[in-house]
């Protein structure tokens, strides 16, 4: 029994069994024999339900048995077959991961480095807020081992314009040293990932200042550092062509803009963990509203990039040396969507676009950014009034092609979950391979995300249980007077057709809930689709409680019964919980009951 003491009473409830749920025995029992699950039955199972074929299953069942076997899991006599106790604990082991742990890095890296979506982050020094908070390495440091491959620093000169700080201008935050961060990238590049990093350099430096961080990138990166042998690039390197190096984007160097320290206005943002995931959808007339409101959106590309021409001494001296690193050069923009995404067929760039700009793009040149996309790079970063680091839902950017979606790492929240999710893909490793419906040139079919699309296959997910919570979390974390009152909410973030959120029932006084709920998302776009997954503890009086979240892309989910780890609201993985899944894939024009 476990006891919860309110007041002067004791309240006792039922003790946690970590039994395996009603729908999960089921299916022991309908593999096993005499109650236990011989290697024959086994190989079945892995064939019909974990949709192995017959080779797979054969070298799957030897790990099971020996997983079994060394866990002390196996029936003494009688051929020594799986118990029910083993069976369950080998379905929530990480060897059963909806992911697989073995497959590592499968896609084709050897295409041009416009062919992937990057991971990407913004602001990459910032330990918070974008307006107070400090600058530091550590950020960079934690975004490189958590696979990050763009870093951006944001360059200005000291009071006494003698040296280079690396901090957020024109706000409060608390400048870094350029060497700092530059050391820290050069240790930590290459930790969790081959693939090269794109270092984005926001400059705001004289022809002076640029020479001093040129001599200085050299030195720290050495034979790291890329160097274009060409000033304009025909076709990007590939991810391949490009492992162990550092590149350096940024603007070509001009004339040094002294800008008037501006402080930006804050703005409250919805819920603890950021708002639900929803589609935008802007109209001509949004969109021409919009157009009407220029201040604020001219500040934040001008921050950027500062397009402003000028043809003064100190322009034609800027060094040389600095212009000779920039690999990836950033285009200035000419404020006009058909110019700005024309395609070049002799060279190749990377164009940076607002939050706000993007947005009304899609709607009047949706189009034009896909086929833009197929040959050059295309960054999009938050608008300046997302004052705590909040982010906006990325696949925004990825579903018309756009490779580079920064996100503020520090900005923790539903949507930076789903950046986490996307690049749990292809091993982790930073690059994720387009879907070749974004790469296709044929003008009749090229892809239209809003466009009314047909369904491709149906994804069937049954909730079966989790468990770890008791082992993770005090007692009365969830509920002073009882065990917690859990909840999943699992859906699908995708193009606006194949994007939902689905709910179980509440389990009551349950710290190993189980809820065998089955769902069934109909998908368009799966190459595109994110699998999501939240737990909450309910509570009738205040918020309910966070317990956990995952995102994972569905074109790698495993069939069959997995398990799914789960993530505090940092992305970091929790120590024991888990959740017991189930996935299954049907043909479009089949449902999953018949």
């Amino acid at each position: 029994m476990t006891t919860y003491r309110v007041c002067c009473f004791l309240r006792r409830f039922r003790a946690a069994s970590s039994e395996p749920s009603e729908a999960v025995a089921d299916v022991f029992q309908a593999y096993a024999g005499g109650g236990v699950l011989g290697e024959e039955a086994l190989r079945r199972f892995l064939r019909e339900v974990q949709g192995l074929d017959a080779a797979a299953a054969e070298e799957e069942a030897r790990e099971v048995m020996a997983f079994a076997a060394e866990q002390r899991l196996l029936k003494k006599g009688g051929g020594g077959g799986i118990t029910a106790e083993g069976f369950h604990r080998w379905l929530c082991s990480d060897a059963n991961a909806a992911l697989d742990p073995r497959r590592g890095v499968y896609q084709e890296m050897s295409l041009p480095l416009s062919h992937y979506f990057i991971y990407t982050g913004h602001n990459s020094y910032l330990t918070g807020n974008q307006l107070s908070s400090g600058c530091s390495e550590a950020p960079i440091v934690k975004a490189l081992h958590d696979g990050v491959r763009v870093i951006e620093l944001d360059l200005w000169p000291n009071a006494a314009k003698d040296d280079v700080e690396v901090l957020h201008g024109k706000t409060w935050t608390s400048p870094v040293e350029l060497p700092k961060c530059l050391d820290a990238i050069k240790e930590h590049a290459f930790v969790s990932s081959p693939y090269p990093i794109i270092l984005t350099l926001e400059d705001h430096l004289t022809p002076f200042l640029q020479a001093k961080v040129a001599k200085l990138i050299k030195q720290t990166f050495g034979d790291m550092l890329y160097i274009s042998e060409t000033e304009q690039m025909a076709e990007f390197p590939s991810p391949d062509d490009l492992k162990g190096k550092i590149i350096v984007s940024t603007k070509p160097p001009k004339e040094y803009l002294q800008t008037k320290s501006s402080k930006e206005e804050d703005k409250t943002e919805a819920g603890v963990w950021g708002e639900e995931i929803s589609d935008y959808k802007a109209t001509a007339g949004q969109v021409s509203k919009q157009s009407s409101e220029k201040d604020m959106e001219q500040a934040e590309e001008e921050e950027e990039e500062e397009a402003v021409e000028s043809e003064t001494k100190a322009q034609q001296v800027a060094d040389n040396e600095y212009k000779r690193l920039i690999a990836i050069q950033l285009t200035r923009r000419k404020h006009d969507m058909d110019l700005d995404l024309k395609v070049d067929p002799d060279r190749v760039s990377r164009l940076s676009l607002g939050e706000k700009a993007y947005e009304k793009a899609t709607v009047s040149h949706g189009a034009d950014i896909i086929r833009f996309t197929q040959r050059n790079l295309l960054r999009i970063f938050p608008r300046s009034t997302r004052i705590t680091s909040s982010n906006y839902n990325p696949l925004m950017g990825w579903r018309y092609g756009v490779q580079m979606v920064a996100a503020n790492m520090q900005g923790h929240g539903r949507k930076l979950w789903l950046t986490q999710g996307m690049f749990r893909a292809n091993g982790g490793c930073g690059y994720v391979k387009k879907p070749d419906i974004l790469m296709n040139t044929d003008t009749e079919k090229l892809f239209d995300p809003r466009a009314d699309l047909p369904v491709k296959t149906r994804l069937k997910v049954t909730v079966y249980m989790g468990d770890g919570w008791r082992f993770d979390f005090r007692k009365t974390h969830f509920d002073r007077c009882s065990p917690p009152d859990f909840y999943a909410r699992v859906g699908i973030a995708g193009v606006a057709a194949d994007t939902r959120m689905e709910q179980t029932r509440v389990m009551m006084d349950e710290w190993i809930p189980a809820w065998d709920h089955e769902f069934e998302f109909p998908l368009a776009v799966p190459e595109l689709a994110l699998l999501r997954v939240e737990v909450h503890e309910s509570d009738n009086h205040q918020k309910d409680d966070f317990g956990g979240q995952t995102c994972l892309p569905v074109w790698e989910l495993r069939p069959g019964m997995r398990s799914v780890r789960l993530c505090d609201h940092k992305g970091n993985t929790l120590r024991s919980v888990k959740l017991l899944m189930r996935f299954e894939f049907f043909p479009a024009s089949s449902s999953s009951s018949s």
